[in-house]
């Protein structure tokens, strides 16, 4: 969250940040009860002041008229005490709620806009490839190669799941251990991370984890969640903790599953693999001192080019626009491969679709996690915090597919890969039946 004297202090621009980013929150109300907060502050240390007062007089040889005085004044001071803590309490706990719904500050160079189509384009590598074929989409793909299943995944599960199947299984596992090794070369600390994640610290990374607006699966009873992402886990691992400056920055990156309810998340272009309940990701999570953030949240996205030029995938990079952010971001970049099967009348050879992302949340996270350093003036200070996607192992694949598809309905596998999947190429199984008996008898 923001600083709240930050707030009250910058009134005018946090407000129109909200504005910027198409997002309801009080900028008014939070410095409202930061006032009442404070005054209730002052009120209460005057009232603790008196009651040691009191209590000092008290340890006075007194006579019994004067003991009774202080008795009763004692009594009196101690109610006021208790009713101004309770008081400062349901004022904190407002002051929290509307507190955190106040975004993050932007960049000054993010782009301003509502929708993800006035993100701007800064970068582009390779060149989209021209089929002498119709190409397929993943879906068709997966279904005529048998190793994706989407129909018993909705069977079982329900919609939005899916069985990954024979080559589709190493392919999977490969995308992993090639995103690993870019960036263990990169010193990052790799850990598989939890699946489960506690409220308070999905609420201090950014997420909503309750309501209909909520993209994650609450745990009735438990007080925890599924994690969407492993930024969430990766956030909390030095929750309330304070950090030696000398060791900082700190490169993570985590392996986890990843749940999510994606509330809302339709039409064309979210079918099959794009946009699921369930998929692996590898995370990549930085800790950093303030002066770093901003150099550091491009070494993300250059680790992030690195991995999809590696897999030969043409993509560009956009700057996120104001309203696409989510609130804890200050800068996010996305990075949005080619995806034949996205062709329509307006793109009839395909067009971009987001596979990773990486954002600058400065100290908004830290603050709500309570996450600092111990700065050379003694003081300990607020770290900054990033995070970024090295691999969403579907998209990826989605990605793979469409643009390693062949005439014969072969899939090629990217050269980076093949050592680790122990295959170059996904041919179509000719004799490979599905194994439940189909009788013409009723």
């Amino acid at each position: 969250m923001l600083d709240y004297r930050f707030i009250k202090e910058n009134l005018d621009a946090v407000k129109q940040n909200i504005i910027n980013r198409n997002m309801n929150a009080d900028a008014d109300l939070v410095v409202k009860l930061f006032d009442e907060r404070t005054a209730l502050t002052t009120k209460l240390q005057a009232l603790q002041q008196q009651r040691n007062a009191n209590a000092a007089a008290m340890k006075q040889k007194l006579d019994a008229d004067t003991r009774a005085k202080y008795i009763e004044e004692g009594k009196k001071i101690k109610e006021d005490v208790s009713a101004a803590e309770k008081e400062l309490s349901e004022i904190e706990a407002k002051l929290d709620e509307a507190g955190r719904q106040i975004p993050n500050m932007c960049h000054p160079d993010t782009p301003i806009g509502k929708l993800d189509t006035e993100n701007l384009e800064v970068k582009k590598v390779g060149t989209p490839r021209k089929f002498d074929f119709k190409p397929k989409d993943h879906v068709q793909l997966g279904e005529e190669l048998d190793i994706i299943d989407f129909e018993r995944g909705t069977k079982v599960s329900g919609p939005k799941f899916y069985y990954l199947k024979n080559e589709a299984v190493f392919l999977e596992q490969a995308l992993i251990m090639y995103a690993l090794n870019i960036l263990r070369k990169h010193g990052f600390t790799t850990f598989i991370t939890p699946d489960v994640a506690k409220e308070e610290v999905l609420k201090g990374i950014g997420f909503n984890p309750r309501g209909n607006e909520s993209n994650v699966y609450a745990i009735e009873d438990e007080g925890t969640c599924l994690v969407a992402t492993a930024e969430i886990t990766l956030g909390g691992f030095h929750s309330g903790e304070i950090l030696d400056k000398a060791q900082l920055p700190l490169f993570y990156c985590g392996l986890s599953h990843c749940f999510r309810r994606e509330a809302g998340g339709a039409g064309q272009f979210s079918k099959g693999l794009y946009r699921v309940h369930q998929f692996d990701k590898v995370e990549m999570f930085v800790y950093c001192l303030p002066e770093q953030s901003n150099e550091l949240h491009e070494k993300l996205r250059l680790i992030e080019e690195e991995i999809f030029t590696g897999l030969g995938l043409p993509f560009h990079v956009v700057d996120t626009c104001t309203g696409d952010l989510g609130a804890p971001a200050y800068r996010k970049w996305d990075l949005e491969a080619w995806m034949p099967g996205r062709a329509n009348e307006e793109h009839p050879e395909g067009d971009y679709g987001e596979v990773t992302s990486t954002s600058n949340c400065t100290d908004y996270q830290a603050r709500r996690l309570n996450v600092k350093y111990h700065d050379d003036d003694g003081k300990n200070k607020y770290v900054h915090m990033l995070n970024g996607t090295a691999i969403a192992v579907g998209r990826a694949m989605l990605a793979i597919l469409e643009n390693y598809q062949n005439a014969d309905g072969s899939v090629t596998i990217p050269e980076v890969l093949r050592p680790i999947c122990g295959f170059d190429k996904i041919g179509p199984k000719k004799d490979v039946k599905d194994p439940v008996y189909h009788s013409s008898k009723k």
